[in-house]
């Protein structure tokens, strides 16, 4: 039987510290120290050769639970529906008008973060409401 092993999700994009941040505010991650030697991430960014500057960036979570999330820039956008995406669990627990609430709430919260609601799903009897949206660079996620 294998172990559990920890893995970090990987965001293609095209501005990997503006988007690492937005992610940040959403999650309640943090920006990990700047590696040793170096007083802050732009020191360590600025002794990078010029092709290489603000080629990534990287946050995690603070209690050491949750995955380290790292932002790497490519040069092309984004062209068709993501094949992954994560689910930001703010209704966990939660039934009826009072997920649907929560969800809301989060909603408004990220929407001021410049997400973008992309339809509320309302209880149907079967599944519980969720609200898909799209990050500042457009990758889907949803609230649940």
């Amino acid at each position: 039987m294998s172990s559990v092993k920890q893995f970090q999700v990987t965001f293609d994009c095209a501005e990997p510290e503006r988007l690492a941040r937005f992610w940040c505010e959403v999650l309640g991650y943090v920006v990990p120290p700047p590696p040793e030697g170096f007083a802050s991430w732009a020191d360590a960014d600025g002794s990078l050769p010029p092709e290489h500057r603000g080629a990534a960036f990287a946050c995690v979570d603070p209690a050491g639970v949750g995955p380290r999330l790292f932002f790497q820039r490519v040069p092309e956008g984004r062209v068709v529906k993501n094949r992954l995406h994560l689910d930001v669990r703010v209704g966990t627990g939660l039934v009826g008008e009072e997920r649907l609430a929560a969800l809301q709430a989060e909603r408004v919260r990220l929407e001021a973060l410049g997400a973008v609601c992309v339809q509320v799903l309302v209880a149907d009897g079967v599944n519980e409401s969720c609200i898909p949206m799209r990050d500042i660079e457009g990758n889907e996620f949803c609230l649940d």
